[in-house]
């Protein structure tokens, strides 16, 4: 598959090099001549340029491309990338930061394939997002990062908390939520925990088990 990604800074970098390494076509547009530079050091099709212009993107060959990662911290830049690259067929991945208000998010969310927070998700979510891939999947996503479910019980002493305020062992993240039996997505701002949710978390193999002793309160 052939993808886009705005920005090489950390979210954008640590994509780009996870696709790669899967045998993907990977073509970056940025704007900073640094790293531009450092992207084509690493062996990266790079296009110089503001990836909010249409004239930029078609010279990264967006037309060809299965999906963009809209990856800067502007969200405005990433916001107009999508909606050029929407024109041309593509799927759309819209990184936007975890505290922006409700009617921001809905407001964006509606026009896009994906929102991701580099906060909670990571480059290794925005990964899955770019392939279409969804979120109650249960695979190994890097070497070193790993992702399960787990069904929140009532005694869990996250019932009641927003998802952004719980500390999981670790380096552990809550990705994505789901209340019952409903699809998982990724959780807004103000989403609080309920009995019975399922939540999925992103850890290292490793801490797996503990992660999922102090989501049901065991530890």
């Amino acid at each position: 598959m052939k993808f886009v990604i705005v920005g090489y800074g950390r979210v954008g970098t640590r994509t780009a090099r996870i696709l790669q390494s899967e045998g993907h076509d990977v073509v970056i547009v940025e704007s900073e001549h640094e790293k531009v530079e450092r992207a084509r050091e690493e062996g990266f099709t790079v296009v110089h340029g503001d990836g909010s212009e249409e004239s930029v993107l078609q010279e990264a060959d967006i037309g060809s491309a299965d999906a963009i990662g809209a990856l800067t911290g502007d969200l405005n830049t990433n916001f107009s990338a999508c909606m050029i690259a929407k024109e041309h067929g593509c799927r759309t991945i819209l990184r936007i930061d975890a505290d922006y208000r409700e009617e921001i998010y809905e407001k964006y969310a509606a026009d896009v394939d994906e929102i991701i927070y580099p906060e909670r998700l990571g480059a290794a979510g925005a990964k899955t997002a770019l392939l279409g891939g969804d979120f109650n999947v249960l695979a190994d996503l890097t070497e070193r990062l790993s992702i399960a479910s787990v069904e929140v019980p009532d005694g869990s002493p996250f019932v009641g908390k927003r998802v952004v305020e719980v500390d999981l062992p670790g380096d552990a993240h809550i990705y994505a939520h789901g209340r019952h039996h409903e699809p998982m997505t990724i959780p807004l701002p103000q989403t609080e925990i309920e009995a019975g949710d399922s939540v999925a978390i992103m850890a290292a193999p490793e801490g797996l088990d503990a992660v999922r002793s102090s989501l049901r309160g065991e530890a």
